[in-house]
């Protein structure tokens, strides 16, 4: 089964491979249009502003591409939020692969970033979350946060519950960092590599 991991020129790339090399798999790293379109399976990572990530993306000239993928994509961190239709951080539009909106963060006066250990609420059906029993803590480093709705399949709270997993049919995205969270998060990046068909239809 391949994998590929994005190159979005704005992620700790090495941590996300080697969490994956010690599942045994072995992903390729790259900004290859083909080569993404090609894979079995799609991480889109990322660390920093929506901004400056939509400008790295649109620069490869991966936005459409990206967009038309058809096999599981799983976005981690900026990466999710980048699956989202619009960001206020840098008023950026985004992927728009799932219809939700990347909003400040209202942690109630507790201290920005939201940095640290959380617990997930599964919210209805998530395949991700096989296997793990609650509670189920992941590791979280962010500002910006999806609203609750519709396409919420986990959730926490960090002064406002916030999406911390979404998914729109083969889009999957974690605000956590599964590579950063010890035996959860590795079995979060087992499940989404044993995704079947079936698993792609919300």
């Amino acid at each position: 089964m391949s994998l590929v991991i994005v190159d979005t020129s704005c992620a700790n790339l090495s941590s996300v491979k080697f969490a994956f090399e010690r599942l045994g798999y072995q992903p390729e790293v790259t900004a290859d249009a083909a080569r993404i379109q090609a894979a079995d399976k799609v991480i889109l990572p990322g660390v920093g502003t929506a901004k400056a990530a939509m400008r790295n993306l649109q620069a490869l000239e991966l936005v459409p591409t990206l967009r038309a993928l058809q096999q599981p994509v799983l976005g981690i961190c900026l990466g999710m939020q980048l699956l989202t239709s619009w960001s206020a951080e840098g008023d950026v539009a985004c992927l728009n692969v799932i219809p939700a909106r990347t909003v400040p963060l209202d942690s109630r006066g507790q201290p920005l970033p939201h940095m640290g250990w959380n617990t997930l609420t599964a919210v209805g059906d998530n395949p991700l979350l096989n296997h793990i029993a609650a509670p189920a803590c992941c590791y979280f480093v962010h500002s910006y946060a999806v609203a609750v709705d519709e396409y919420t399949s986990a959730s926490t709270t960090y002064g406002q519950t916030f999406a911390a997993m979404i998914r729109r049919d083969n889009f999957f995205g974690a605000q956590f960092h599964p590579e950063r969270s010890g035996a959860i998060g590795a079995q979060i990046l087992k499940n989404f590599m044993e995704l079947s068909d079936a698993d792609t239809r919300a």
